[in-house]
């Protein structure tokens, strides 16, 4: 996960609501010089903006891990603990253990809290759950790494709380990143308060009648408490993540590999490259999700959110990739008239669930032909998780766009062998 996101986050750099978000923190606040910026040599922020900007990157162009319940767990954390391992004093850098630890943990809480919802495990439809959980993940991986006690640890948590929350209207805009990086950021600020003596209710994680705390975001929200931490197993134990191959909503695996089988069958029943003049329908059997049915998106964000988009893309091109959301992809008349043919179906046996959802393709030929492709597992889901050869293949596609070929094989190095190494300066060190 680690290295997934530290990949994605330096090819996330290269973007434009990076740049923008990192131009704003350079001209808008005062910079301590503290915490480097991914990707870019020289720069640093303080620890919280640093934390914001590096945030940015990983979710820029949504190819960061995924989970279920639904959310990105590791965008909210990792830049925080990054930002704080780069503020500590070089004798008291944190050792490679620790900093995977305090990982852990910001993941452990983000995957509890929603645990304890069932409206939680589906595709969202109000709160984006990085902006809540991850909020509160950030916080508590930051709370690790600083050993902050008990006490200050619950009031990290709380501070948090009521600095979490953002609206789904705002998915497929520019603005989505800014979730990711202000739960980075606003975790962090949350554990640096508490760390200074700031108090907050030690209930807001409780289910209290009549008092809203983190029932404010999930209205069915029932926490049970966690048995003997002598007997307790981390989440990640028992289930993976979600690698995506390609940047977009993860909903787009199913019905991208779903469209590539048709593109295969396609193009064995009548040669060649696929002609939208052949194509008489498109049906797509996809869950309900409003914010990702989006028939005709105008912008990369709002490709990465289309169902259409990616099934035609991968119709057109037998799969879907970075370069399948450049503008000039985008703007193809074939890609076009194939989206002017689709239709979507709700069946209910596939709700907007990412653990039992499936994707399904039909494309009615005008010779009357009919083919289907159907996806129940790509390949990056958790059930089916990508081998460490694709995910080094991912981390080095994307990091090579940014660093030298000798950095980013040492940058794989340190991350694999991080549990191993006596402190961080030795992946801080390949960063920047």
């Amino acid at each position: 996960m680690v290295l997934d996101s530290i990949g994605v986050s330096l090819l996330g750099s290269t973007t434009e609501v990076f740049n923008l978000a990192l131009q704003h923190c350079q001209h808008m606040y005062a910079s301590d010089d503290v915490s480097f910026v991914i990707g870019r040599r020289g720069v640093k922020l303080s620890p919280t903006l640093a934390a914001f900007v590096n945030g940015v990157a990983a979710h820029s162009m949504d190819f960061d891990d995924t989970w279920h319940p639904a959310t990105h767990p590791s965008g909210a954390v990792l830049p925080a603990l990054l930002a704080i391992s780069d503020m500590l004093h070089n004798s008291s850098k944190p050792t490679g253990l620790d900093f995977l630890t305090a990982f852990n943990v910001g993941i452990e809480i983000q995957g509890r809290l929603m645990r304890f919802s069932n409206e939680a495990h589906n595709i969202p439809k109000r709160f984006h759950p990085p902006s809540v959980v991850g909020t509160l993940g950030s916080a508590a991986a930051c709370a690790s790494l600083l050993s902050l006690d008990h006490n200050k640890c619950s009031n990290a948590l709380a501070i948090a709380a009521s600095l979490a929350g953002a609206p789904m209207a705002n998915a497929a805009t520019q603005s989505k990143p800014l979730h990711i990086g202000n739960a980075s950021r606003l975790g962090l600020e949350a554990a640096l308060l508490a760390s200074r003596g700031l108090e907050a209710s030690p209930l807001v994680l409780d289910a209290v009648p009549g008092v809203a705390g983190f029932s404010a975001f999930y209205e069915d929200y029932a926490p049970r408490p966690i048995g003997s931490l002598d007997e307790h197993s981390f989440l990640l134990e028992t289930q993976d993540v979600a690698f995506k191959r390609f940047p977009a909503h993860l909903g787009m695996h199913w019905i991208a590999d779903a469209a590539a089988m048709v593109h295969k069958n396609m193009v064995g029943l009548k040669g060649g490259r696929i002609s939208p003049h052949l194509v008489q329908e498109i049906l797509l059997r996809v869950p309900i999700s409003k914010y990702i049915n989006r028939p005709f998106p105008e912008t990369e964000h709002q490709a990465r959110h289309s169902f259409q988009f990616n099934a035609c893309s991968a119709l057109l091109d037998g799969e879907v990739t970075v370069q399948s959301f450049h503008p000039e992809a985008l703007q193809r008349p074939e890609l076009h008239e194939l989206l002017s043919r689709v239709r979507l179906e709700h069946p209910t046996d596939n709700p907007a669930n990412f653990n039992i959802m499936y994707g399904e393709v039909e494309v009615t030929l005008v010779s009357g032909d009919v083919l289907r492709g159907r996806c129940d597992t790509f390949y990056g889901h958790w059930r089916n998780p990508l081998s460490q050869e694709s995910l080094q293949r991912k981390f080095r596609n994307n990091a090579d766009s940014v660093l030298s070929s000798e950095k980013v094989e040492r940058l794989i190095e340190a991350v694999e062998g991080l549990d191993h190494l006596d402190d961080c300066k030795q992946l801080l060190s390949q960063l920047h």
